[in-house]
């Protein structure tokens, strides 16, 4: 009998670990010592060097005169791609970004069998909680598991919504589409447009929220929490505990890149433009690579992001440059497309894919 390759051995693991329907909390509850074969990332940390002690991203303070916010905005947004919103009490009451992570959290540590009976990788009812949302096409899966909640353009059904997070994640959602549309009018101000333009390409109106749940890792310089990637849409708002792991990819004047921790600050928002807001601002705001590396800690690391896209999905209807940002002294750099290529796009690779922009420069 032939020997079986390594690749069918791989496919045959992540069957296996996939239908055990408890994601990689369960291999922490079975009491993994390791890291297993499929969760290793071979030099998982070498692709740029650490940012010197004090380099961190941009802040943006809401409180401060509206002419500076739209300034910081849309410095932050072309120079850095992140930035820490701040002092946004007249969008978030006090405390609500809190409530949504410690809602979360019990879900991903309920017994095993109450997880499983919500574990699945279709979107049924715009709902799925799985491990790794390309774990059968990237060549290593990352120590994570994600609850997602499709809340548009079509709104989810809110039952299918595990109960111990329901009310909570629903009252997130709104909080973070209100902060998302003051940035989007920042940011349209800040290319020289109306404070509604990109709401008015109904980019407010694409919302997908991910709740990440990042186990305690036995092994953590071996695996990753999330690979090097950019976001494929217009914004995130992201609220993430106190544990720390984010790094965002900056390159400075002289063309040095490095990561920079995105170090948890109470009561913060981070904020990131995606690849199609660099799309439609023709290059003026850059989407940059992020990533989460394990940390040490004794406490499992917890995130929400709220990714906000264009709501409108026919073909007849094309996304590109916007149209007042393009003269014979500033051509489009990208073509025009309908959602449905972008997105394909998206899904036919992994995550770590550097091609999504590439794909539709012209």
């Amino acid at each position: 009998m032939a020997a079986s390759s390594p690749k069918s051995d791989r496919a045959a693991l992540l069957k296996a670990f996939d239908e055990a329907r408890t994601g990689v909390r369960g291999l922490v509850e079975s009491g993994v010592s390791t890291v297993p074969d499929l969760f290793v990332h071979p030099d998982p940390y070498a692709s740029a060097p650490l940012a010197p002690p004090g380099v961190s991203i941009p802040v943006v303070d809401l409180s401060l005169p509206a002419h500076l916010v739209a300034a910081a905005t849309a410095a932050a947004a072309r120079d850095w791609g992140f930035f820490h919103l701040v002092n946004h009490e007249a969008l978030v009451p006090s405390g609500h970004p809190a409530r949504a992570l410690a809602a979360v959290r019990p879900f991903n540590e309920l017994p095993a069998p109450e997880r499983a009976a919500h574990y699945g990788r279709a979107l049924a009812g715009g709902v799925s909680y799985s491990s790794n949302v390309d774990l059968f096409r990237s060549p290593a899966a990352s120590w994570r598991d994600t609850v997602q909640v499709m809340f548009g353009p079509t709104p989810p059904n809110a039952e299918r919504i595990p109960s111990v997070c329901r009310s909570e994640v629903i009252e997130w959602e709104a909080h973070a589409a209100a902060v998302a549309r003051a940035v989007m009018a920042l940011l349209s101000e800040g290319l020289g447009l109306g404070g509604a333009a990109l709401e008015e390409t109904s980019c407010l109106e694409g919302k997908l929220m991910v709740c990440h749940y990042y186990p305690v890792c036995p092994e953590p310089e071996r695996t990753m929490g999330l690979v090097p990637h950019t976001d494929p849409g217009v914004l995130t708002v992201l609220e993430q505990d106190g544990i720390g792991g984010l790094q965002v990819k900056h390159t400075n004047g002289d063309g040095e890149s490095f990561w920079v921790d995105v170090k948890p600050e109470p009561g913060a928002l981070v904020i990131n433009v995606g690849d199609l807001l660099q799309i439609m601002s023709n290059d003026k705001y850059k989407s940059v690579e992020h990533r989460v590396v394990m940390n040490s800690r004794e406490e499992a690391r917890v995130s929400i992001a709220v990714f906000f896209n264009p709501g409108k999905r026919g073909e007849s209807v094309l996304y590109g440059p916007l149209r007042e940002l393009v003269s014979t002294e500033n051509p489009p750099k990208y073509r025009r497309f309908a959602m449905s290529e972008f997105l394909g796009a998206f899904f036919k690779r992994d995550l770590a894919s550097k091609a999504l922009l590439e794909h539709f420069k012209l």
